[in-house]
C-alpha cells in the first residue's frame, strides 16, 4: 500500500451511547490504528450538535496520542452529519498525499438529522470530493435507527466500501485481516460482463452489487459510474455454479 492519509469521521451523538455503538467503534478503530505505519497519517473529526477536530493529522507511529484521542470520545447531542463530512474532507484535503491513499472513514449509526441530511445533498458532496482524489469508507454500527441504505449509497458515491460492524470479530475481519482491501481501492469504475453457457448453467444469482447493475447501453460509456473493487479476488467454479464474494 502507498502512504495513507486517513481522516476518522466519528459520530458521537446521543444515539451512539450504546455498548454496540461508540464503545465498539472505539475498540474497532484502535485495532485499525495498530495497523498504521510511520508513513501513514491519521486525523480524527467528530460530530454531534456541531463538528470538531479532536486529533490533527498525526503519524501512525504515534499510537499513544491516537489511542488517547479515541479514549476521550463520549456520546451526546444531536447529529450534524453534513457539517462533519464537510470538515473531514477539508482536513483530508489539507493533508493530501499526491501519490498516496487519501480516504475519509465515516463511522456512524446512520442517523443524520441536522444540516445536509438529504441523500441527494450528501451524494453530490461526496462525488465532488471523489473527483478530487479523496475516497470514502463507511462503517455502520448499532441497530434500531440504523439507515443501511443511506450508508451504502454514500460509500458507492465515494468510490469506497461499506461494512456493518456488529462485533469485535467483524471489526477484526474488516479492519485487521482485510486491512489493505478495506482502505485501498485497486481500480475505479470497473465493469465486468459475464456470459454463461446455457448448456452448462441453468440459473445463476448475483450476491452483492445489485444496485450497480448497468444497462446495456451504459457498458461502453466511460462517464457512467461503475464499481470500485477494493480487494483482488480469484474465481473458481463451484459445484452449484453460484457465486460467492471472495471466491
Amino acid at each position: 500500500m502507498p502512504p495513507t492519509n486517513l481522516v476518522f469521521l466519528i459520530d458521537v451523538s446521543g444515539s451512539m451511547d450504546d455498548p454496540n455503538k461508540l464503545p465498539l467503534l472505539k475498540t474497532s478503530f484502535k485495532m485499525l490504528a495498530a495497523q498504521l505505519r510511520e508513513q501513514d497519517r491519521i486525523a480524527i473529526v467528530v460530530y454531534a450538535g456541531a463538528a470538531g477536530l479532536v486529533l490533527p493529522s498525526t503519524s501512525g507511529a504515534d499510537k499513544k496520542t491516537i489511542l488517547e484521542a479515541l479514549d476521550n470520545l463520549e456520546a451526546g447531542g444531536s447529529t450534524a452529519g453534513g457539517a462533519g463530512i464537510k470538515l473531514a474532507y477539508a482536513i483530508a484535503k489539507q493533508n493530501f498525499m499526491k501519490e498516496g491513499n487519501n480516504r475519509v472513514i465515516l463511522a456512524t449509526d446512520g442517523d443524520f438529522n441536522i444540516g445536509e441530511s438529504s441523500n441527494g445533498g450528501m451524494e453530490r458532496l461526496i462525488e465532488e470530493k471523489r473527483k478530487e482524489g479523496v475516497f470514502l469508507t463507511v462503517l455502520g454500527f448499532g441497530m434500531g435507527n440504523y439507515k443501511d441504505s443511506k450508508m451504502e449509497i454514500l460509500a458507492d458515491k465515494g468510490n469506497g466500501n461499506y461494512f456493518y460492524i456488529d462485533s469485535i470479530l467483524e471489526a477484526q475481519k474488516a479492519l485487521v485481516n482485510e486491512f489493505g482491501g478495506t482502505l485501498f481501492t485497486i481500480a475505479k469504475d470497473v465493469k465486468l460482463q459475464i456470459e454463461f453457457n446455457p448448456a452448462r448453467v441453468k440459473a445463476y444469482r448475483l450476491i452483492g452489487y445489485e444496485n450497480r447493475l448497468l444497462c446495456d447501453e451504459d457498458f461502453n460509456n466511460d462517464k457512467k459510474d461503475a464499481g470500485e473493487p477494493v480487494w483482488a479476488f480469484r474465481y473458481r467454479p463451484l459445484r452449484d455454479y453460484s457465486y460467492r464474494r471472495g471466491e
